[in-house]
């Protein structure tokens, strides 16, 4: 079943770069943004979208399928992919905030202000 936009679950966001997420929230939909599964437990009618028709301008349409029967494993070893990559980000974001507050991070701060 395609994704159900009138669930009030389904969540669209378009960024400035013209590249658009679609989601559940609840995350029960393990082949976003193509399909929604048939007989999910946590599906809702939006209230708010009950009796309206939305226009062509609302979101661009989904991106095209994935070649393959297997869009879960896809989707699965992307996120590995991301995960994978959250520990190294926050080694380095903490060694940065350390050089930041050490002694001398924080007189070159002092410094640097000065001379803006």
């Amino acid at each position: 079943m395609a994704m159900r936009e009138e669930c009030k679950h389904y969540e669209s966001r378009t960024y400035p770069g013209g590249e658009t997420v679609r989601k559940c929230d609840l995350d029960l939909a393990p082949e976003a943004p193509w399909r929604c599964p048939a007989d999910c437990p946590s599906y809702t009618r939006r209230l708010a979208d009950v009796d309206w028709a939305h226009g062509s301008l609302v979101a661009p349409p989904p991106p095209p399928e994935p070649e393959g029967q297997d869009i879960a494993a896809l989707l699965d070893e992307a996120e590995d992919i991301v995960n994978a990559a959250g520990p190294a980000i926050l080694a380095e974001l903490a060694a940065e905030e350390k050089r930041r507050n050490s002694p001398f991070g924080r007189l070159r701060a002092r410094f640097s202000r000065r001379t803006d």
